[in-house]
């Protein structure tokens, strides 16, 4: 198997340029309504990769445009990388999650700090929940299978973290 040289990121960038050129700011938020509920991406990455994946001839600048922003298209070059990253075995998942972290290192913090913490966590992940079950319903509804079906892995997640939660130590 051939590897395509191409990050996670740079790969959901390309994947995003499929949909036409974008700027920086556009892939931003494309990938933020695209990508979002279970994937995510900061700006400091989004602008950290485009310039590489220019310089590896995966995607050409076009003309700037109002306050100089630069849109980015994928090239043919960037399509066979692209398609060479989706071939690749996914890899494992990277499971980072500041909750469990934190309730790790319950015993050297109090009761209402972890109290806060069920919280503030309980909060995001309702509000989370109720926006990927909106998301994979229009998506199911406009025919996208694909999409609807990476939204429903937001939903299976946001209910287990809501589940765990509610069972979690010191509540």
């Amino acid at each position: 198997m051939v590897d395509s040289g191409v990050n996670a990121t740079a790969a959901a960038l390309l994947g995003l340029l499929h949909e036409g050129p974008m700027t920086g700011g556009q892939l931003m938020a494309a990938a933020q309504r695209r990508l979002g509920p279970y994937w995510s991406m900061t700006r400091s990455q989004v602008y950290r990769e485009l310039p590489a994946l220019a310089d590896a001839g995966y995607v050409k600048l076009g003309k700037p445009g109002a306050r100089s922003s630069q849109p980015y298209a994928i090239t043919p070059a960037g399509k066979r990388a692209f398609a060479r990253w989706l071939a690749e075995p996914a890899g494992r998942e990277s499971l980072r999650n500041p909750v469990a972290l934190r309730v790790a290192f319950g015993a050297q913090q109090s009761a209402a700090q972890l109290q806060e913490v069920y919280a503030q966590a309980a909060e995001y992940h309702s509000a989370a929940l109720t926006e990927a079950r909106e998301m994979a319903k229009e998506a199911k509804k406009s025919g996208d299978d694909f999409f609807s079906a990476s939204l429903e892995f937001a939903v299976g997640y946001h209910k287990a973290a809501l589940t765990w939660l509610k069972s979690a130590p010191g509540k």
